[in-house]
Parts: structure tokens; C-alpha cells; sequence
């Protein structure tokens, strides 16, 4: 029996609503995470945040075990009351960081042994030390398993043996997390873009049986249609009582797309890294705030927004903190964008409930710009 129970309330056609339940409290599904890197969610409260309707957020083993270190936030509470947060968390495993951030990674069987990008230490990571540092030292609602996770494009014997070697290892870690009743386990599935591969990589990780299964390997740079056509088949050979979650994605097409696909959660980093860039997103898709057409535009970014970030401050007045480079500025827009994401997913649950999501897509397609 899966350690929190999910309940999928209303389907419309592949999209589902639910409500995956925690002992830290229900995520209401499609739900997006804020990735709350190194124990913050960059340039925002705990208490923002929360505002926005973020029932769950990320945070990033790889970041948290180098600085402070895992033990010291153990020494000091655990992740939840080191950074205040009282909701779920979701921790990544650190494999992904690991291959793209450290200096030198060398990748064995029974490890991934990496230099420090910020001092050169080094460190060894393996799926044992991954479920410590995120279930035991942490304390992380939802632990993932280590991964091997591959560029885009992927030679498929490289994929292949990338996916296997991730099954391994999600064995190693399930062994390792044990039985736990406040606590979950995800399993990552893996195989690039070809159908085959992600078909092994899901049959080996239901046979280890996980308590959620990720979609991992995408947003790595295959390009949007590129992933919705692994999307198209993926999320369906993957238990359909269980959570499925596409990890770093993304856009809110990516979003909408994903969610007409079967995807459940998601995470990406692209909210705040757009505030601190001047980049507003809106229900016709990014503006940018540097933009000199805002210097005299008196209205909000959403006047309807119960964000006071996105109600109550002038397009004007934020051109004007972005060109300035007012730190107050990075603020607003991340904790606008934060509430953006939230709104696009309580209206994707709403429109599953009603039976009217393909109409929310066709719409929300229509409206979309580019700039």
C-alpha cells in the first residue's frame, strides 16, 4: 500500500484532477512546485509563497548537502523547520545537479563520485546516501530515487544503459527507504525519446513498486514538441493509481499540454529565474518588463489576481524597479509569476471537475504570444 493515498476526483479524457494525501497536508492536483533550491524559494517569503496557493515545494538535495550540509539541517530540524515551510516537500535526488553542476563526475555502479562546483571538494553520492540524506537528514515529504539522467539528443544504447543503470539504483533505494508511513518513495522513469526504452524503464520501476513515478530525461533540449511526443505515450505506461510528475518542466503551455497528457505535478525553476530577468507571465503568455511600452502603463499585471504583487502594483512602477534594478522589482514579478503558475493550475483542476478542459486549452492556446 502506497504511504499517501491518492485520490483522483474527475477525469476529461486523459486530464485528471485529485488530491494526493500527506501527513503535512493535501496536494491538490495538477500542482505545481516552486523549486525552492537552497532551502528558499528565491527572493520570497515562506509566507509569500504559501499566499500564492502552493500546496508543495522543491528543494534540492545536491545544493542543501553541500551548503549548509545535510547533517546540520538535521542538527537543526529538518529542512521544514530550518526554512520555516510547514506544508509537503518534495527533495530531487541530487543526480541531475551532479551531472550538470559539478566539475568533474565520475559515474560507477555503486556510485557517482563528484567535485564540489563551489570549492572542488569531493563527494561520493550514492542511491543509499541520497534516500539518507533526503528521508533521514532532511526530512522530505517525497524522497526521489538517484537517477541517471542523459542529454538530449541520446545515442540509445547511451539511454539504454543510462535507464537500467537508474533502475538499479531505484532498487538500491527502495531497499534502502524501507517501509515508511509519513514518507513516500518516486521512481524516475528514464529512456530519452525513444518509445521503447521509456517502455523498459517503466516495466523495471512497477516492478520495484514505488509509491509515484516521475517522468524524468525531458526539458533537457529536445524542444517543446519533442516532448509532448514522448508525452503522448510515457505518462501512460505508468501506474494509473499513482501520482505522475514531470520533473523541470516548465512553460505553462508545457503545463497545459503535459496535464492533457495524464501529468499530475511539476517543478521548474522558470517562475522566479524570470522575475529576477524583468519577465512577467500572464494569461496571453511573458511580457517583459523592460520593455520601454510599460514606462507609462498604469495597470497591474492581473487586476483580478488575489496576488498583491500581480493586483496591486502598475506595470509602470515595475518597469520602472526593473530598469533601476531595485531589488524590491525581482521580488514582485517572482512572487507574481509564483501566483501565475498557481492560478493556471487551480483553473486546469476546475476545468477537469466541469468537463470542459479541452475548451480551457483551445483557449488558453489561442491566447498565447510569444513576447
Amino acid at each position: 500500500m502506497a504511504a499517501f493515498p491518492f485520490e483522483i476526483a474527475a477525469t476529461d479524457g486523459a486530464a485528471r484532477t485529485g488530491v494526493l494525501k500527506t501527513a503535512r497536508g493535501d496536494i491538490r492536483t495538477p500542482a505545481f512546485m516552486p523549486v525552492g533550491t537552497a532551502a528558499t524559494v528565491k527572493a520570497l517569503t515562506v509566507d509569500q509563497v504559501a499566499s500564492t496557493g502552493a500546496d508543495i515545494i522543491l528543494g534540492n538535495t545536491y545544493h542543501l548537502m553541500l551548503r549548509p550540509g545535510a547533517e546540520r539541517v538535521a542538527r537543526l530540524g529538518g529542512l521544514h523547520r530550518f526554512m520555516r515551510w510547514e506544508k509537503p516537500i518534495l527533495t530531487d535526488s541530487g543526480g541531475f545537479q551532479v551531472m550538470s553542476l559539478s566539475n568533474i563526475a565520475k559515474v560507477t555502479e555503486e556510485a557517482v563520485t563528484f567535485a564540489s562546483h563551489i570549492d572542488g571538494s569531493r563527494h561520493v553520492l550514492s542511491p543509499e546516501r541520497s534516500v539518507e540524506i533526503q528521508a533521514d537528514l532532511l526530512g522530505s515529504d517525497i524522497v526521489m530515487q538517484l537517477d541517471e539522467c542523459v542529454a538530449w539528443p541520446a545515442e540509445e544504447t547511451r539511454a539504454a544503459e543510462a535507464l537500467r543503470l537508474s533502475a538499479r539504483w531505484g532498487a538500491r533505494c527502495k531497499a534502502a527507504f524501507g517501509e515508511r508511513e509519513h514518507q513516500a518513495l518516486f521512481g524516475i522513469q528514464q529512456g530519452s525519446t525513444i518509445e521503447a526504452l521509456r517502455r523498459e524503464s517503466a516495466e523495471r520501476l512497477v516492478d520495484i513498486g514505488f509509491d509515484g513515478y516521475a517522468i524524468g530525461g525531458l526539458a533537457v533540449g529536445e524542444g517543446h514538441e519533442a516532448m509532448c511526443e514522448v508525452l503522448d505515450y510515457a505518462p501512460g505506461l505508468l501506474p494509473v493509481d499513482r501520482p505522475r510528475y514531470l520533473m523541470g518542466v516548465g512553460k505553462p503551455i508545457d503545463l497545459v499540454e503535459a496535464v492533457a497528457r495524464g501529468v499530475d505535478m511539476f517543478d521548474c525553476v522558470l517562475p522566479t529565474r524570470s522575475g529576477r530577468h524583468g519577465q512577467a507571465w500572464t494569461w496571453n503568455g511573458p511580457i517583459n518588463l523592460k520593455n520601454a511600452r510599460f514606462a507609462e502603463d498604469d495597470a497591474p499585471l492581473d487586476e483580478a489576481s488575489s496576488c498583491p504583487a500581480s493586483r496591486d502594483y502598475s506595470k509602470a512602477y515595475l518597469h520602472h524597479l526593473v530598469k533601476a534594478e531595485e531589488i524590491l522589482g525581482q521580488v514582485l514579478l517572482s512572487w507574481h509569476n509564483i501566483a501565475h503558475f498557481q492560478a493556471l493550475t487551480a483553473a486546469m483542476r476546475a476545468a477537469i471537475a466541469e468537463g470542459r478542459f479541452e475548451a480551457f486549452r483551445r483557449d488558453f492556446k489561442a491566447a498565447q504570444r510569444t513576447g
